[in-house]
């Protein structure tokens, strides 16, 4: 008979080999540092120009960063810091390199969700991040999901529970109690309501004395940092239930939304949610703090069927909270509304016909929601995941440049798509200056 304590054990035993990977796949010092970007990197993939213009600005201006030159001679290297200072001095044909971010409006924010196991919400969500980081945007990532597969491929893995999701949860737990039992006290009513306490369990732990940017970690990109997450988290959605019962009237579907409106304004350009494979607490809180539903899914028919059944029991759950007491619904009758909801296909074979066949059946279905250019499986996109990396993380000198190439163009083309998304439902968002 196998109980709680074979499971740790198991549990454990995995934990000593993650380790052993993690060593072998990140920097001698075991910490996941950021490769180098060559100058036709820079110019034609990144900027976006003709790389001997590129080389000719940098020639002609000492002050801009010059790289490093690796061993071989030809090429310069630049770090992300350097490509940024490029991006904000350089001017090609009188045009700003920046990216594009409306005036007088806070991030946007991206939940990426499917509880499709397998749909590849964590490739897509990094990829997006670091696509997004080298178009000159600063990204912030939360991960809702306990499996923490985007946390580990952002390089981090000595997590504690307190300052993930849950830990946001808690906090907002403690301050909105307080804040309600400030406002009972406050009233000019002959009776005042009796003091909501929460046990020592909650209420001592210390979350409530944390900042906002207490939970935020930085990754090895500087332009992203996340919110992390942990196998230990993953006992956020009893501890959920629980919470809510200890305070009825707290608003628990708005925390997250809570917690990221708290922060300052112009600290990110884009936020982006890894999402578990579940319609939870977790889930939950990061649809409602989301203005852009992406959903990714395989191009197989039990994807289909369980995309289908994703936004069947999303809209059932969506509709059973309209007029959810404390929940702060804006201006709509309907409760929560998105900006935009898109469907993305992952792991998209063109030469397979089933692949094709589906990919059709989804455009016919989704029409204009579907995105037009799916993230394709390629060998490099298949070993950037084995190595807990984006294919923006991989080296091309590791593998043929065609094949590098190829892995990049898919991931491009569908974060342009993605962008351009973005772009048109931040400028729908409500002025906020």
């Amino acid at each position: 008979m196998l109980d709680y304590r074979d499971l740790q054990a198991m549990r454990d035993s995995s934990l000593k080999m993650q380790g052993w990977i993690r060593k072998q796949t990140f920097s001698p010092g075991h910490e996941k540092v950021l490769r180098r970007f060559s100058s036709w990197e820079v110019s034609e993939l990144i900027f976006r120009v003709n790389q001997n213009t590129f080389r000719g600005r940098l020639a002609a201006d000492p002050s801009l960063p010059s790289g490093e030159v690796e061993q071989d001679g030809r090429q310069r290297w630049f770090s992300l810091e350097e490509v940024n200072e490029l991006r904000r001095k350089l001017k090609i044909n009188r045009k700003s390199l920046m990216p594009r971010r409306p005036a007088g409006k806070r991030a946007i924010r991206v939940a990426v969700s499917n509880f499709k196991g397998g749909a590849g919400k964590s490739t897509t969500a990094l990829h997006l991040a670091h696509a997004a980081a080298l178009d000159g945007y600063r990204v912030l990532c939360v991960d809702f999901d306990p499996q923490a597969t985007l946390s580990h491929s952002m390089g981090l893995s000595d997590v504690n529970e307190e300052q993930t999701v849950w830990g946001i949860l808690a906090r907002d737990l403690i301050h909105e109690t307080q804040r309600m039992n400030d406002a009972a006290q406050g009233a000019e009513t002959g009776r005042k309501p009796p003091q909501r306490r929460l046990p020592a369990s909650i209420a001592d732990t210390g979350l409530g004395d944390l900042r906002q940017g207490d939970f935020i970690k930085p990754t090895c990109w500087s332009t992203i940092d996340i919110v992390p997450s942990c196998a230990n988290a993953a006992f956020v959605e009893f501890a959920s239930a629980q919470y809510r019962h200890m305070n009825p009237d707290w608003s628990f579907f708005a925390a997250v939304s809570r917690w990221l409106d708290a922060l300052p304004r112009d600290a990110y350009d884009m936020i982006i949610f890894d999402c578990p494979p579940a319609i939870g607490y977790q889930s939950m809180n990061a649809v409602f703090a989301a203005d852009v539903l992406y959903i990714p899914s395989g191009p197989g028919y039990w994807e289909y069927d369980s995309t289908t059944s994703f936004i069947g029991q999303l809209s059932e759950a969506l509709e059973d909270l309209v007029g959810f007491e404390g929940f702060p619904a804006g201006k709509s009758d309907f409760g929560k509304t998105f900006l935009d909801v898109r469907f993305i296909l992952t792991r998209f074979e063109p030469g397979n016909d089933l692949h094709r066949a589906m990919r059709d059946a989804f455009h016919k279905v989704f029409g204009d929601r579907m995105a037009e250019n799916p993230i394709e499986h390629t060998r490099a996109v298949e070993q950037s995941g084995r190595f807990l990396s984006s294919v923006y993380e991989i080296d091309y000198r590791d593998m043929t440049r065609e094949t590098w190439r190829r892995a990049r163009s898919t991931f491009d083309s569908a974060y342009a798509e993605f962008r351009d998304t973005v772009l048109v439902a931040w400028d729908k968002m409500e002025d906020e200056a």
